[in-house]
């Protein structure tokens, strides 16, 4: 695993990144930290009465039309870190109180996130991704992470090709959120805090429901009740530029109806307020 052939994700660009070659996600051989916080807004479970300690990435590599992360998610952003580094953030954020470390799309600086994770960590470590990994990149982080947090966005390709240009994203995401809930096994509890687990988001985009029962569905289908939790989204806030349906935020009948069959599903997890949907929760970058 090195930045010299860069095959971490699932474009697999194979381009050398130490020689100042870039692929899809556009950052070099070095680690970009483009914002430290103690973040208040993640599921309550994670986040508790201190925050999440989370730690945004510049740049991704799945790159969705409407991200919410925009300014920092479509091109190389922030600070420059190496692995001593980027534990010494770590370290701060707990000072300062985290609940935990919350690692937010990291995945394409695994070369240097991955040293800075040993010796364990004093609080559980969450790994924020979009949902679309290779199975032999999340089998790198077998007992590094406690709680995998990833995205399922889509399971129509069409869709995905349309708003992420990945046709494949629901045949790779599965075997990833496959791995991850292998790896971590069932959730665990410390009172109201998960201390180990997998938590599946999954945003809700105006237009598209059936494509969101199709998630709820293989959810249900593929994991034990009570196996995984899933945090069903409703904070998609339209960026400018979009076509319709995407300029506009959910409607209460589009989330109603996906949260009835998250529940039809026997599904378990964390639902989200109108209010979510609101420029006034994505972090200043």
């Amino acid at each position: 695993m090195d930045y010299t052939a860069c095959n971490l994700c699932p474009r697999q660009c194979r381009v050398n990144r130490v020689a100042g070659e870039t692929g899809f996600c556009g950052c070099p051989a070095t680690a970009l930290v483009a914002k430290a916080m103690l973040h208040e807004w993640e599921e309550p479970a994670l986040a508790g009465s201190g925050g999440s300690g989370a730690i945004f990435f510049g740049g991704c590599t799945l790159g969705c039309r409407y991200c919410q992360n925009r300014a920092i998610s479509t091109k190389p952003a922030g600070k420059a870190v190496d692995s001593a580094g980027l534990r010494q953030i770590m370290e701060d954020l707990i000072a300062r109180g985290a609940e935990n470390i919350d690692l937010v799309t990291p995945t394409h600086f695994l070369p240097t996130v991955i040293p800075a994770l040993s010796p364990k960590l004093p609080v559980s470590v969450v790994y924020n991704c979009g949902g679309y990994e290779r199975v032999e990149t999340v089998e790198l982080l077998k007992g590094l992470v406690d709680i995998y947090l990833p995205d399922m966005k889509y399971a129509d390709d069409a869709l995905a090709k349309e708003l992420s240009g990945a046709e494949d994203y629901f045949s790779v995401a599965s075997k990833a959120i496959e791995e991850m809930a292998h790896q971590t096994g069932p959730v665990q509890w410390q009172g109201e805090k998960l201390t180990k687990g997998v938590v599946i988001r999954h945003l809700i985009l105006p237009g598209q429901v059936e494509n969101s029962l199709k998630v709820l569905d293989w959810i249900g289908e593929t994991f034990a009740p009570g196996q995984v939790l899933v945090s069903l989204m409703r904070q998609y806030t339209p960026m400018p530029g979009l076509p319709a349906p995407y300029d506009r935020k959910i409607t209460d009948e589009e989330y109603d109806a996906v949260l009835s069959w998250m529940y039809l599903n026997g599904l378990q997890g964390f639902t989200q307020e109108e209010a979510s949907g609101d420029t006034a929760f994505i972090p200043d970058f």
